[in-house]
């Protein structure tokens, strides 16, 4: 069932990102450039703690809190703008979001305490959460059916890039300006992709389901009843499968930079080498397997990549020597966000119609918060197991976590479904009628058995649905 078997003979990846027309590249742009900015002003914190704490007279494991409030709140975000992105567009909802993001990161430059610094990062947790579903219900919705696999592996990877641009900015800024400078530095993405996001028209398929809700009259509460009265079984499985993804990449991430330099004794400046190594093993595999997902399916390239990843586990952390590590790290982000490539598309094809924003962007925060502990339970689990020489066993833990979740997310994975390919327009507008009509039959019946019930009778043949059945 998982062998590759190509429905369409795949297209030349370079006719495929040129085929764009001036709308297309222009909205996904504006995807791809939002995504990244939400991965420069997260990763700023990280690269700066040590500054910021030393500013505050604050040890680093108290800026590292920052970081917790941020992804506590994501959640809350992808729910509020995913709100307004699918009632109101996603246009304005997204340029709301960039404009808060700069805001936020010229005033966290100029925090004056630690408290307010956390409370201005937890904002930022609040437009993290609210970016994601926004940029990619625009992109999808936007996109050529046969583009949009390698396009949403292009996307998700603007996370990577979002790490080495702030990375770039680190090592430009700090030396000469110090650590506020890298917040003010880092609204130069926000403010270009705002600008994009001005110049992009608003969706044909948020044009149609809107029409839709405003034609017969359905409240947003009313709509979100429906859909989960329908999708309900959808919407855990989804959540499930983010939860999986997000341990896969946090448990491979997090704690790697920690296990070079404590458990195997690397400098700093190698660790940093290894990270970008592996930023760019993440950034080529989420465009090659987002790209094969178009014609070998979505599910298929997301099985492949995560038993691809179970083969590099033992290069991943058993060498003690540098250069293995480094290949067995590009290798296995390769697997992971090769992966990760496939789900911008995947979650918009299974998205219920009326959420395209909503229900991608909260199952992927969602997810996201479940699997905030993945760093703290592989340090702790390290420190708890230590080696002969006394340092954390933190290789077997990361293989053991790491090993566990491919498994899950392969399971996970067969059992669910996929719409690869799906028309936007026209699965919806098939969908919300046919609840249309179904909601009309329903009623036409409750009519017919109180006329009969008034009658004394009933007959069972007299049903209209039974040439539905």
């Amino acid at each position: 069932m998982f062998v590759p078997k190509v429905g369409n003979r795949p297209k030349n990846p370079i006719k495929l990102l040129r085929g764009l027309n001036h709308q297309q590249r222009i909205t996904f742009a504006a995807a791809f450039m939002a995504w990244m900015v939400d991965a420069v002003d997260f990763f700023t914190v990280s690269l700066s703690a040590t500054e910021v704490a030393a500013a505050f007279g604050k040890d680093v494991s108290d800026v590292t809190s920052a970081i917790t409030a941020t992804l506590m709140l994501r959640p809350i975000g992808a729910l509020i703008f995913g709100i307004l992105a699918d009632r109101y567009g996603r246009r304005i909802p997204l340029m709301i979001d960039l404009a808060l993001f700069t805001v936020i990161e010229i005033a966290t430059g100029f925090s004056n305490s630690l408290t307010t610094f956390i409370a201005l990062r937890a904002v930022f947790g609040i437009c993290m959460g609210g970016e994601w579903g926004l940029g990619n219900a625009l992109a999808m919705e936007t996109l050529p059916h046969d583009s949009r696999g390698i396009f949403s592996g292009i996307l998700q990877e603007g996370y990577a890039a979002g790490y080495l641009v702030a990375a770039l900015i680190y090592y430009a800024a700090i030396p000469h300006l110090g650590w506020r400078a890298l917040y003010w530095f880092s609204i130069i993405p926000a403010i270009i992709a705002l600008i994009l996001v001005y110049f992009v028209p608003e969706t044909d398929v948020w044009r149609q389901n809107r029409a839709y809700a405003t034609t017969n009259r359905k409240h947003l509460y009313q709509l979100t009843l429906e859909m989960l009265k329908k999708h309900w079984l959808r919407c855990i499985y989804a959540i499930l499968l983010m939860a999986g993804f997000n341990f896969m990449s946090h448990g491979s991430q997090d704690l790697y930079p920690t296990f070079l330099k404590v458990q195997l004794g690397y400098s700093a400046s190698q660790a940093t080498v290894a990270t970008v190594v592996m930023n760019i093993g993440a950034i080529i595999g989420g465009l090659l397997i987002g790209y094969l997902s178009e014609y070998y399916g979505r599910r298929t390239m997301i099985i492949w990549s995560c038993a691809l990843g179970l083969c590099f586990l033992p290069l991943w952390m058993l060498p003690t020597s540098y250069t293995p590590l480094v290949i067995g790290a590009f290798f296995i982000q390769f697997c992971v966000q090769g992966a990760w490539g496939v789900i911008p598309v995947h979650l918009a094809e299974l998205s219920p119609p009326g959420f395209r924003s909503t229900f991608p962007g909260l199952a992927y925060q969602l997810g996201n918060l479940i699997s905030a502990s993945a760093a703290q339970i592989e340090a702790v689990a390290g420190e708890q197991h230590k080696l002969p020489n006394g340092k954390p066993d933190y290789a077997r833990v990361q293989m053991i976590l790491l090993g566990v979740v491919f498994g899950f997310v392969i399971v996970l994975t067969m059992i669910g479904s996929e719409e690869r390919g799906k028309d936007f327009m026209k699965a919806d507008d098939q969908e919300l009628n046919d609840t249309e009509n179904m909601k009309d039959i329903s009623a036409t019946l409750d009519g017919q058995d109180s006329m009969e019930e008034g009658m004394g009778s009933k007959s069972p043949d007299s049903n209209p649905l039974s040439s539905h059945l």
